[in-house]
């Protein structure tokens, strides 16, 4: 179970030789000769591609449901699933609109959105006379939608208007919208999943980030069941109800580094292994019509699913450019949609006939038509030794022009989290720094989810420290591969990466030559007491994690960027959105300040109209934009860089 802070998406000591440095099975080889350039394209030709997202079959199972930012923010669009071109459904021009789904008789259909980046979610309704119906008004409340009922004559929706605290779980009448309290949370559960039955009610109670539980609710009686009674530190997550409600399926590394698949019988409290991997299986749900499950596998770095029909296992479509991703059953079960996502290949939405030799419809085409995929690079998997030996796994993406004569700049890439992970997959921003000659190693430092328990807990209490060793270890790996210039790497990172970044400048200041902290952490003791009110059922185990601002106040102060922000020597820039309710713009107002004292060079960029992440399209292409711009000043060859 990823941890909730700051990706929530989801964040000093000594250099190790080049003895050090690299699993030789892992180890990128050195190129012989410096090839060819790839074409360089600018930054609104990379933001021309499309973000798509979502899926969901119409009730006549014509058409498919989605989301994508064309317009410039995202809105609902509907297409066929034979093709064709897609029908805009939302029209906003200020705040994006994500797809929830079609309701399951008729063309209305369920989408969310916040106001500028607020997460203040609220559920909205697209009525057939195309007007808009908030289902939960409110000033200050957050909700999400929980799924149909059994029988599709209702739907559950999570709201924590009662208390801003706890989310309860109201069922709403599918055609008056009448609703009712299901459950009263008023102990910090995580709601989870519900029986097609409606008896049933998963719910997840966080010990820490690396320990929770599974309880089970009877709807009918009010019985609170403790079902995951165990020894040590041990995860246990609902997934999804078997669709006869009889056995409830959850994940679990108890006992095991890796988590697996387990059943509960809920009717003699047995238990039985069900599905295994020699990774952590992320997840499992049951299609709708009950004879299809899909398992989602995080296989270093990439996800790879696996797909059962009747409890057998079932091959997925092999297609050209990635993996399949996102799979959607139609309620008959006659039809799959499906997203396929690769290194050069950005989502794109597919569309199936289950059980028949055609092949797939291709419904998008989401890259820039300006752009060659060929042009861009692959990843791949780099493994190096940390300074205490442990290794570290990173995603690792090099220039085509990068050989031992022509040698490239870097930037060692930090995750948000703190146990967030860096994957494989189309990422705009990572393929703009490598098309503009920039080496990326996504580092995923101890504590990074996705390669077992030891591994995730390593981090625990060790934030400013270990965690930040590694990033430094970085350095010393990428200068190992011959292939990067050693006097011009960077560090750049997002939310807790951002607080890595403002750390490495802070407590090693000599390690790298530029830092873009992306509305990072500077002042833990703030960040802490001043945590959205809907995370109080993990905030203990988040102090836990990073600590207490009370009982840990000199470590927080020890390890927060802003209270030895007369170290940082080194040119910085900050990114900041206005509206962030998880890193708030103080928390980089005053490390821009406190750096500017120092006489360093420091850009800052505020956007007034987002949030913790980007949705506006106008924003990330200045945004990117202006971090290459940043970084060709101060990392490209011939340009002098003050050093105090």
């Amino acid at each position: 179970m990823s941890r909730p802070l700051l990706t929530l998406v989801a964040s000093l000591a000594l250099l190790a030789g080049a003895s050090q440095a690299a699993v030789a099975a892992d180890k990128p080889a050195a190129v012989a000769k410096a090839p060819k350039p790839a074409k360089r394209y600018t930054i609104e030709q990379f933001m021309a591609t499309v973000n798509i997202g979502g899926a969901s079959f119409s009730a006549d199972e014509s058409r498919i449901l989605f989301h994508s930012n064309e317009t410039g923010i995202f809105n609902v669009y509907a297409m066929p699933v034979g093709g064709g071109k897609p029908v805009q459904l939302t029209n906003s021009k200020t705040d994006s609109h994500y797809a929830v789904g079609f309701f399951p008789g008729d063309d209305r259909f369920l989408y969310t959105r916040d106001q500028a980046g607020n997460e203040l979610n609220h559920l909205y309704v697209r009525e057939l006379d195309g007007s808009e119906k908030d289902l939960t008004p409110g000033d200050k409340l957050k909700a999400s939608f929980a799924g149909w009922s059994g029988d599709d004559t209702a739907f559950y929706v999570t709201t924590n208007e009662r208390d801003p605290r706890f989310f309860d779980l109201y069922r709403f009448d599918a055609k008056t919208y009448a609703r009712t309290l299901v459950f009263k949370n008023e102990a910090g559960w995580e709601l989870s999943d519900i029986s097609r039955d409606g008896r049933w009610l998963a719910v997840g109670k966080i010990n820490t980030t690396a320990d929770s539980d599974v309880h089970l609710v009877d709807l009918k009686s009010g019985e609170v069941k403790h079902i995951t009674k165990h020894q040590g530190v041990a995860n246990y997550t609902p997934q999804d109800f078997t669709p006869d409600s009889r056995e409830l399926l959850m994940t679990s590394n108890d006992g095991g580094e890796f988590t697996r698949v387990i059943g509960y019988d809920l009717a003699s409290g047995a238990t039985r292994e069900i599905e295994k991997a020699d990774w952590d299986v992320d997840y499992t749900a049951f299609s709708k019509d009950g004879r299809y499950r899909i398992t989602g596998i995080n296989a270093d770095a990439s996800i790879a699913l696996r797909l059962y029909r009747d409890g057998k296992p079932m091959a997925l479509p092999q297609l050209p450019g990635g993996d399949v991703r996102g799979v959607t059953f139609s309620r008959s079960g006659k039809r799959m949609a499906f997203y396929v996502n690769g290194d050069r290949s950005p989502s794109n939405l597919f569309v199936a006939d289950v059980g028949s030799n055609a092949e797939p419809k291709q419904l998008t085409q989401s890259l820039s038509k300006d752009i060659d995929p060929a042009e861009l690079v692959d990843a791949s998997i780099a493994r190096f030794k940390s300074f205490d030996g442990m290794v570290v796994p990173s995603v690792y993406m090099l220039p085509k022009e990068a050989s031992p004569t022509h040698k490239v700049p870097a930037i060692v890439w930090v995750h948000g989290g703190p146990g967030g992970q860096t994957k494989r997959g189309y990422s705009a921003l990572m393929q703009y720094f490598v098309n503009n000659g920039y080496a990326v190693l996504g580092i995923n430092n101890r504590g990074s989810s996705g390669y077992g328990k030891s591994f995730f807990t390593a981090d625990d209490g060790k934030h400013g420290r270990e965690p930040l060793w590694d990033c430094i270890e970085a350095k010393t790996f990428l200068a190992s591969t011959g292939v990067i210039d050693p006097e011009r790497i960077g560090i750049v990172g997002g939310s807790y990466g951002g607080y890595m970044v403002l750390s490495a400048m802070a407590f090693r200041p000599e390690a790298f030559k530029v830092g873009i902290d992306i509305f990072g952490v500077s002042n833990w003791l703030r960040t802490l007491e001043s945590i959205p009110p809907y995370w109080e059922s993990f905030r203990l185990a988040l102090y836990q994690e990073v600590g207490d601002p009370v009982k840990d106040r000199e470590r927080l102060m020890a390890t927060s960027p802003l209270f030895h922000a007369s170290e940082i020597k080194r040119p910085l820039m900050v990114i900041q959105g206005a509206n962030d309710p998880r890193v708030i713009k103080p928390e980089s107002d005053d490390i821009v300040a406190a750096v500017k004292k120092n006489g360093v060079p420091v850009d800052y960029l505020v956007f007034d109209d987002e949030g913790h992440g980007f949705s506006k399209k106008k924003n990330t292409l200045e945004a990117n934009r202006r971090m290459v711009e940043f970084l060709d000043k101060y990392l490209k060859p011939g340009i002098s860089q003050p050093v105090k």
